[in-house]
């Protein structure tokens, strides 16, 4: 007689049981670290919110907006800095208690985290076939561990509403060629002078419409706020805006640009401005290259990420709640990590694996929240002060460097094979 014909095991599910309770202890354990990372930040009281509500009030009873100045123990006086189309969104909130103004930053901060975080995962978790509910909860809990979103969060900053607006342009609008594509960077770019970075990628990838709609929006934005506040938009774009010093001493390790960099090595003294414009100029051409690379392969993610890192850098001042761009850069390396496969590809596997948990670990703890520096003038000495004071500066320069182009075909063979390994499952 024949041998009967022997049928293929089927695919089952070893552990359903013991997995989901591992992946209910992990979510607890982030849920559980939170308060400890928080609770230094609590000092800050929501210190900016509290600047901008008291500008706001000032601005309303008829003084000029940008006369407005608080002593600070730390860095002698504080102003309201931002440009006057900031000023104009904010100044609905000054009508309401500060409680309840607190609350809604506070809110649609989380709000704005969640929401973007699941834009960045979603397509990880199609292309590896990874559990949906519980990745998109752990990602957002580990954002949310993030110095640069705790800082936020604490200080009562805007920066989340910036990244909304940023992403929901370079990763849907632009790459699909939307009607609306360029106007989140030019809003954005209206409301804090940092995201025009995200114009000069559009236009070193040749997404001329969307510049042009980036540019046009912004400029719109800020003649409108010209047209309400006359005097004190003439008053920013003329002086204000080209006084550095209002926006807080340079030599703070809390500024991660390249100019805190130099500040740190010659304070009290402002360091030379053509050896920080050359570094600029280096990194710049260097990182756009790159960014700009990345767009033409299809790398929509990489490209934005690599331009928010050359943003960091060249800006001035970078406070840490500035450098969301962090939290993108680990989620390429995870992905790179995940979907080098081949045994060609081990050495790239552990390498992508190894600079994205260290990325992890540095941006959880940071460089402010658990170190004491002082109110002092803040002096490079030796080699360790150079790396503890520069942290973020130093892991910018190397995931510049370092951060991988995927291109579309890797992108989406992986999807497909994550997609034949789920339905092999099922």
């Amino acid at each position: 007689m024949p041998a009967e014909p022997v049928a293929p095991p089927a695919v089952t599910d070893d552990d359903p049981g013991g997995r989901l309770v591992r992946r209910l202890v992990a979510v607890v354990a982030l849920l559980a670290v939170l308060p400890a990372l928080y609770l230094p930040g609590l000092v800050h009281n929501f210190f900016d919110l509290k600047i901008y509500m008291s500008a706001m009030d000032w601005w309303r009873v008829g003084h000029p907006l940008y006369d407005y100045v608080q002593p600070d123990r730390v860095q002698g006086e504080l102003y309201f800095t931002y440009p006057p189309f900031s000023a104009l969104l904010l100044w609905p909130f000054g009508l309401l208690k500060l409680g309840a103004t607190v609350t809604i930053f506070t809110v649609l901060t989380v709000l704005a985290v969640v929401l973007t975080t699941r834009w960045l995962v979603m397509p990880v978790i199609a292309r590896h076939g990874l559990p949906r509910t519980f990745t998109v909860t752990a990602a957002v809990l580990l954002v949310l561990a993030v110095e640069s979103i705790r800082e936020t969060i604490t200080f009562g900053q805007i920066n989340m509403l910036l990244v909304v607006l940023i992403l929901a342009d370079l990763l849907f609008a632009v790459p699909q060629a939307r009607r609306w594509a360029g106007v989140g960077v030019g809003l954005a770019t209206a409301l804090k002078l940092f995201p025009g970075i995200f114009i000069v990628y559009l236009l070193a990838t040749r997404r001329w419409r969307a510049a042009a709609a980036a540019s046009a929006t912004a400029a719109a934005a800020t003649v409108l706020a010209a047209a309400i506040a006359p005097r004190d938009s003439w008053r920013f774009w003329t002086h204000e805006l080209w006084t550095t010093e209002r926006v807080g001493r340079t030599d703070i390790v809390g500024n991660q640009s390249l100019f805190g960099l130099l500040s740190r090595f010659t304070a009290p003294e402002k360091p030379d401005r053509l050896l920080w414009l050359l570094l600029v100029a280096v990194v710049a051409v260097y990182g756009l290259w790159r960014a700009t690379r990345a767009a033409r392969a299809g790398d929509a993610l990489t490209g934005l990420t690599l331009t928010g890192l050359v943003g960091a850098l060249a800006s001035p001042i970078t406070w840490t709640h500035h450098i969301y761009w962090f939290v993108p850069a680990v989620v390429l390396l995870v992905d790179a990590a995940l979907s080098a496969d081949r045994p060609d590809e081990t050495g790239r596997r552990w390498w992508s694996a190894t600079l994205a948990l260290v990325t992890t670990a540095v941006i959880v703890y940071g460089v402010v929240t658990f170190q004491k520096w002082g109110a002092g003038v803040i002096r490079t000495h030796d080699p360790v002060d150079f790396v503890a004071q520069n942290t973020y500066v130093l892991l910018s320069l190397l995931l510049l460097a370092a951060l991988p182009i995927r291109s579309v075909q890797a992108m989406g063979t992986h999807h497909g094979k994550s997609r034949q390994m789920d339905k092999s499952v099922h």
